[in-house]
C-alpha cells in the first residue's frame, strides 16, 4: 500500500484559523495548490456536481495519482469551475457535518472531512482517522456518520454508493413521516 498523496486547492476565501486544509497542510498531510493547472492532471477531485460518487472503483486512482479536495466558498461554486479543472471528478454521497461551523448539516463538509470521507469509503482507514484526529471535532465525524460510512465501504461500484445513499435517505424520510 502506498502513501497516498492529499492535494487541497486553496483559494484564500476562508479564515485561516478555521480551515482545515492549511491545517493539514501544517501537519504535512496536505499539499496546498493555488492554481487548478497544479493539480496532478489524473487526480481523483472530490466535485459535488460530478456523475459518479467515490467507491472502491477509485481506489487504483487515489493510489497512483493523489485525492484532491476544493478549498473555497461553496456559496459561490458552480458546476463551471470543475469543468476547466483537471482529473477524475467524484462526488461524496450522504453525509453530515461535524465541524463547528457547519455541525449537524448534510453534505456542508469541511475540507478534512471530504478527504477522510473517500479514504474511508476506499479502505483507507488508518489515514482518514490520523487527518480526522489533528482536529478536536474530528473524530465526531466519524461517529456521527459511523453507519453511513459503513454502508458506503462495503458497496464495491460508485452505482452500489448511490443506491446505499438512496436507502438510507429514504430511510430518513420514513422516520420523519414524509
Amino acid at each position: 500500500m502506498s502513501e497516498i498523496k492529499l492535494y487541497a486547492f486553496h483559494t484564500g476565501e476562508c479564515d485561516p484559523k478555521k480551515c482545515t486544509s492549511l491545517k493539514l497542510a501544517r501537519f504535512k498531510f496536505v499539499k496546498i495548490v493555488r492554481r487548478l493547472t497544479k493539480l496532478p492532471e489524473n487526480v481523483l477531485l472530490l466535485n459535488p456536481f460530478a456523475i459518479k460518487s467515490v467507491s472502491k472503483e477509485d481506489k487504483n486512482i487515489i493510489e497512483e495519482n493523489g485525492l484532491a479536495v476544493l478549498d473555497c466558498s461553496w456559496n459561490i461554486i458552480n458546476c463551471e469551475v470543475f469543468e476547466k479543472t483537471p482529473g477524475e471528478h467524484r462526488a461524496l454521497p450522504f453525509l453530515i457535518a461535524a465541524n463547528p461551523v457547519n455541525y449537524g448539516r448534510p453534505c456542508k463538509l469541511s475540507s478534512v472531512e471530504a478527504l477522510a470521507a473517500a479514504l474511508l469509503i476506499i479502505g483507507y482507514i488508518e489515514l482518514a482517522d490520523k487527518l480526522l484526529n489533528i482536529f478536536k471535532w474530528g473524530p465526531n465525524f466519524k461517529k456521527l456518520n459511523e453507519k453511513y460510512l459503513a454502508r458506503y465501504a462495503s458497496a464495491e461500484t460508485s452505482l452500489q454508493v448511490v443506491a446505499e445513499q438512496n436507502k438510507i435517505i429514504e430511510e430518513m424520510r420514513a422516520r420523519s413521516g414524509e
